[in-house]
């Protein structure tokens, strides 16, 4: 990197949906990184099959943008708390981040988060306003709202003094003022503004933005001739390569081909080599012989590098203080699949793949924890949330791994006195009006305490407070009673005492008698008590879950029962059968409903719901309450 180019650290930080992925596709589109004529999807930097199916970032990413004789790293950090320990790493990397928040929503759950975690790093962040073109839009109103955050989370005077813009990232715009897009029209028409070769429209484009970073922020001081010191803060895998360290700069430079001394999380320091330095050019990963100070930087050939060590010229080590990682609060354990169908289709079905798997997604997933149980074959895996769980569940699936999952517990904590402490989310719903009661109701049950609520526009927003045991299986139930039109975000907040017993699933399940392939005829008589998750042609075995019963209790149904052809009876006038569509389960809702005694079996081309024990007998004689 040139002496004149001058280096700056951002992060975009807000909540889900508020526009993270799509801010960082403007600064891309607008500073000349791709051709004229190259072809580039929507939210580039979701690279991962699971988040452009989902629409949410998982991993945080880095990328370059050349702005003048500025060289603006970028960090796209994920919004959703599940990934909150993506966040928390990232803000020693960075100069300044950017508050992305929505004009309508306002700051949600997550934006106190990461905005609270920028803060404690003494960083000055800028404020964006997004989504200015909504109907819905209340500027004025969110501006306020968002002060309010700030002297919340105490921010100091400094802070407070952040420059504030406006946008429509989608568009790649962004004003000092939102009255200089009133009344705007975007299209092909006479009247109409219309695209630039550049990515903006008409005379609009980020480029405000861009000033802003550059009056605001302060170009990292030229440190090169200082010793070396360069903390990991993520990392990463390549399979020719193999473990990548990734992280800032923080004094001297690092070289290809050098040998340094790595300050290890035990304490020890240990000699290592570099092989190859890499930076970022866009979103290209490009290798260079050396980098300086200020930049983030990639570097190979330490194979046991881990997040928070710190890289030292050699024989001057200087370790960094190690990044503190909130802990798990849910955990689960995966298990050998050993059901009936076991080995057909996965490629990875033994406890030695699984573990393999496990010990290689600790070397990038800082906020899991995996501990072994009694049994070889089976292994504790926790984690900060169902979604953190469940796609890593889904990521072993795609990969070919068989493995059966059990219900997700809650981590609980021993208080100063000796106490049980439970964790405690915030958990912020906005449904229409009609649907508030039946809401309110279902949350007072599950422990809930209501802290605040409003009503605007025919949408009641609330704010709870909820044990994350209460939340465990309610989503679909939230669904259902919005009829789809509610949004429910959560988010750790707190370990309080234990809030007693909270109600379980009310329904019992329908269980397979035998093995065999399902019939409509058998489908037919049962689904009159049940809701099926099961279709004709499907191949079932015993103790396998096949809908859910109308009453509390379990029913063991054979649903593979043949109609008996006789000369009375026709085999064929089954064709007139009209059955209720079966439900069919995403990962996280198998999760949610499975009780104590079930498991999910997750095979790569199938989630299916079965019991712990298989038998209709061995179930009777173990009791009918299972216990663990």
């Amino acid at each position: 990197m040139a002496k004149d180019t001058k280096i700056i650290n951002i992060a975009v930080i807000a909540h889900v949906d508020a526009g993270k992925s799509t801010l960082v596709d403007a600064f891309l589109n607008q500073s000349g990184v791709f051709r004229e004529n190259e072809a580039v999807v929507d939210c580039v930097m979701d690279s991962d099959d699971i988040e452009r199916e989902r629409g949410i970032t998982i991993y945080s990413k880095n990328c370059s943008v050349m702005y003048k004789d500025y060289k603006i790293n970028i960090v796209d950090t994920p919004g959703h708390a599940d990934f909150s320990s993506e966040v928390e790493r990232i803000m020693k990397t960075v100069d300044t981040v950017i508050l992305l928040v929505d004009s309508s929503e306002g700051p949600m759950p997550q934006t106190r988060f990461v905005l609270k975690k920028s803060l404690e790093q003494g960083i000055n962040p800028i404020l964006l306003i997004n989504k200015i073109d909504k109907k819905d839009a209340r500027i004025d109103e969110v501006v306020d709202e968002v002060y309010e955050l700030f002297m919340d989370l105490e921010a100091n005077d400094k802070q407070l003094d952040f420059p504030i813009l406006y946008g429509i990232a989608r568009q790649g715009i962004v004003v000092y003022d939102p009255k200089e897009v009133e009344g705007l029209e975007i299209g092909t028409g006479e009247n109409k503004i219309r695209k630039n070769t550049a990515g903006g429209w008409g005379d609009l484009n980020i480029n405000p933005l861009f000033e802003t970073i550059v009056k605001h922020c302060e170009s990292y001081p030229d440190r090169d001739d200082e010793p070396l010191q360069f903390q990991v803060s993520s990392l990463g895998y390549d399979d020719y390569i193999g473990r990548l360290g990734i992280g800032r700069i923080t004094r001297g430079k690092i070289k290809e081909g050098e040998t340094v001394t790595v300050c290890q999380s035990s304490g020890e320091t240990v000699q290592r080599k570099i092989n190859q330095v890499f930076v970022y050019r866009g979103l290209k990963r490009t290798p260079v012989p050396e980098a300086g100070s200020g930049d983030i930087v990639v570097v190979s050939g330490i194979s046991d590098i881990s997040i928070g060590e710190t890289i030292c010229e050699n024989g001057k080590p200087d370790p960094m203080e190690m990044i503190h990682i909130e802990e798990p609060t849910l955990s689960m354990n995966f298990i050998v699949n050993k059901s009936p169908f076991a080995g057909k289709v996965g490629k990875f079905v033994t406890s030695r793949h699984i573990k393999e798997r496990l010990e290689k997604e600790l070397e990038v997933n800082v906020g899991l924890l995996v501990e072994p149980t009694q049994s070889t074959d089976e292994f504790k895996v926790s984690g900060r949330g169902e979604l953190h769980l469940s796609i890593l569940i889904e990521n072993m699936r795609r990969e070919g791994y068989e493995l059966a999952v059990s219900k997700p517990e809650v981590i609980m904590r021993r208080g100063p006195q000796g106490e049980t402490l439970e964790p405690m989310e915030q958990v912020v719903i906005s449904v229409p009006e009609e649907y508030s009661g039946s809401v309110i109701s279902a949350l007072n049950l599950r422990k809930g305490l209501m802290r605040e609520m409003d009503t605007q526009n025919g949408y009641v927003k609330m704010d709870f407070l909820v044990p994350t045991r209460g939340l465990l299986g309610y989503r679909s139930q939230f669904i259902n009673e919005t009829r789809g039109e509610g949004t429910m975000v959560r988010r750790f907040e707190c370990f309080e005492a234990f809030k007693g017993d909270i109600p379980q699933r009310v329904n019992g399940v329908a269980i397979a008698q035998e093995e065999g392939v399902c019939s409509g005829y058998a489908l037919n008589n049962i689904q009159e008590r049940v809701q099926m998750f099961v279709e004709p042609g499907t191949r079932v075995y015993e103790g396998m879950i096949v809908g859910m019963n109308s009453r509390s209790d379990d029913m063991v149904v054979n649903p593979c029962k043949e109609k008996k052809a006789t000369n009375m009876r026709a085999a064929g006038s089954d064709d007139a059968i009209k059955l209720t569509p079966a439900k069919h389960f995403t990962l996280e809702e198998a999760l949610e409903f499975i009780n104590d005694d079930e498991l999910v079996e997750v095979v790569p081309d199938d989630i299916r719901l079965r019991k712990k024990i298989l038998g209709e007998l061995e179930r009777k004689r173990s009791g009918r309450v299972y216990e663990k």
